[in-house]
């Protein structure tokens, strides 16, 4: 039984390790920068049908605060990144997907912010699915808030996230602990049960010895 625990217990982690690693989440991006620092601007769309070729190109748009209209800011496609607003000259790197067409994270990284870069940053993806009779064009659109203050400020969800992760972390030591005392348990058990049946085994060839030997006395007399 103990053994089949720690065989499950093994199976669970390495099926919750894979899934870690090989899936994709669509997290939505931070939304406040601090001025002179450097931001990441978070744009992820995961292709519904993994085994379904793919290709795609990321374009993004910028309204400042105050402003009406969108203007295009940076694209990346399979020619590689090109920053097209001269406000973010030499400030906008490509911090998505690597060495691959078959784009999904195409967020970007700016540098030395501004108070300036205040406003609404817009995120297309442009993907075709290559199937084997069509190809499919979908248009996806992720839209980020930005604001920029002088000093980091703790936002309540990155209280509740931090908690959430020690609780999360307590918990499965407990649990492991728990499965540790079990198991202990189930083998000192099997021990015991080992012990009492060896020590019985002795007895009884103890005994069939003895009733031998007081056998043999009487038919020698």
């Amino acid at each position: 039984m103990a053994a089949l625990h720690l065989l499950l217990l093994s199976l669970l982690c390495t099926l919750f390790v894979y899934q870690c690693h090989g899936a994709c989440a669509e997290v939505d991006s931070d939304t406040e920068a601090v001025a002179g620092k450097g931001f990441k601007l978070g744009c992820i769309s995961c292709k519904r049908r993994s085994e379904v070729a793919g290709s795609a190109t990321v374009e993004w748009y910028f309204r400042a605060k105050g402003e009406a209209d969108f203007v295009p800011i940076y694209t990346y496609d399979e020619d590689g990144p090109t920053i097209k607003h001269d406000h973010f000259m030499d400030r906008l790197d490509w911090n998505g997907s690597k060495r691959s067409n078959d784009i999904q994270d195409g967020s970007i990284y700016l540098l030395n912010v501004t108070f300036n870069d205040t406003g609404t940053y817009s995120c297309f993806f442009n993907r075709i699915l290559f199937y084997d009779n069509y190809e499919c064009n979908t248009v996806v659109n992720k839209v980020v808030q930005l604001s920029v203050v002088a000093k980091a400020t703790r936002g309540t969800a990155s209280i509740v996230s931090e908690v959430m992760m020690y609780v999360s972390i307590i918990g499965l030591q407990v649990w492991l602990l728990i499965e540790m005392i079990y198991c202990y348990r189930k083998i000192a058990a099997a021990g015991e049960e080992a012990l009492r049946e060896a020590a019985n085994a002795e007895y009884l060839a103890i005994a069939s010895e003895s009733k031998d030997n007081c056998a043999g006395v009487q038919v020698g007399e």
